[in-house]
């Protein structure tokens, strides 16, 4: 089979790197076009772990050298920087997974948490990459909008209770993510002397990843109650979510029959942890109920199933591939 050549926009961050390291080991795709915003480096240069391993040049992203060299491109830059790539890009003819917020939202949600969108019509045909949600509609798409790291571990770990949840009551969702998920660009937060031996809430209850939960589960806004914290450590997400509950059920038992065709969401019989997702497109999740609460833990691996792998998996799906070809799933243990 001929290998399809696909590129990745945005190589500098930790995200663009987790990229190239899936897409240097896929079976099908063949990374032929590697860019960021000024070029003139290379990729060992950019990142010295892959000293030996790639060497390909860094060029300045171009719109079209990238349709002259790409079926698929994969982009790993800022919200807003996207659309000015997607919309010449999808019209000449490229695919395109978007790993930016930019295709996730209604027009209306989008600008009352981002800019003004530049790209209305692209908008209305993006298809959210869920794959447990959207798989067939993916496997259609010509724009994937890949989903946020912390909507991703709160709605795998929700999705299977919605319909016995109480209406009109709290979704409450208390998420720890490590600091990877901030970006490179150092920041006073991100600072090593403010994260080390530190923990600390930002944004309470009006983090921009709030909406998009609330949206791709069909609740309002104002129901849900999204509070993300920073630990000290490099990599993971850990979801604690609680929500009340209606009628006489096992919890683990229907956990385990919704996702019991799920390749890549585990059920686990004991609460969830960082460790063993790390590296790999894994979503563990684990329930307990007492009364009428119903306690859910979900962990991810934010760089991974937060972005970068779900990015190749939804990739995988466009172009007519197995789902998990070239997915990493063996975990960072110990």
């Amino acid at each position: 089979m001929k290998k399809i050549n696909v590129g990745v926009v945005g190589a500098t961050g930790y995200t663009g790197l987790e990229l190239v390291k899936t897409l240097l080991n896929h079976p099908h795709f063949n990374l032929s076009y590697i860019a960021n915003s000024e070029g003139l480096t290379t990729i060992n240069k950019l990142h010295p772990s892959l000293n030996g391993v790639c060497e390909d040049e860094v060029k300045k992203a171009d719109v079209e050298e990238l349709a002259a060299s790409c079926e698929l491109v994969f982009l790993a830059v800022p919200h807003k920087t996207a659309m000015a790539y997607v919309k010449p890009l999808i019209a000449l003819g490229v695919k395109v997974v978007d790993l930016s917020a930019d295709y996730r939202l209604t027009r209306e949600v989008y600008e009352e948490f981002y800019v003004p969108h530049e790209d209305v019509e692209n908008l209305a045909n993006a298809v959210y990459g869920l794959p447990e949600m959207f798989r067939e509609e993916l496997k259609s798409a010509k724009l994937v909008a890949n989903p946020g790291c912390f909507p991703t571990s709160a709605i795998l770990g929700l999705l299977p209770f919605m319909d016995k949840r109480q209406a009109n009551t709290p979704i409450i969702i208390d998420a720890k993510t490590g600091v990877s998920g901030a970006g490179k660009k150092l920041s006073e937060s991100t600072h090593f002397v403010n994260v080390n031996d530190n923990l600390f809430a930002y944004n309470p209850l009006t983090h921009r990843h709030a909406p998009e939960i609330a949206q791709k589960l069909g609740v309002p806004f104002d129901e849900v109650h999204f509070v993300p914290h920073l630990v000290p450590v490099t990599r993971g997400m850990l979801s604690s979510i609680y929500i009340q509950v209606h009628g006489d059920f096992d919890e683990m038992k229907v956990l385990k029959e919704f996702y019991k065709n799920e390749k890549n969401v585990r059920v686990s019989d004991i609460p969830v942890d960082m460790k063993n997702v790390a590296g790999t497109n894994f979503c563990d999740v684990y329930a307990k109920r007492k009364g009428n609460t119903l306690f859910i833990s979900s962990s991810i691996d934010n760089l991974m199933r937060g972005a970068s792998s779900q990015a190749v998996a939804n990739a995988n799906l466009m172009m007519g591939l197995d789902e998990n070809a070239g997915i990493p799933n063996i975990a960072y243990v110990p």
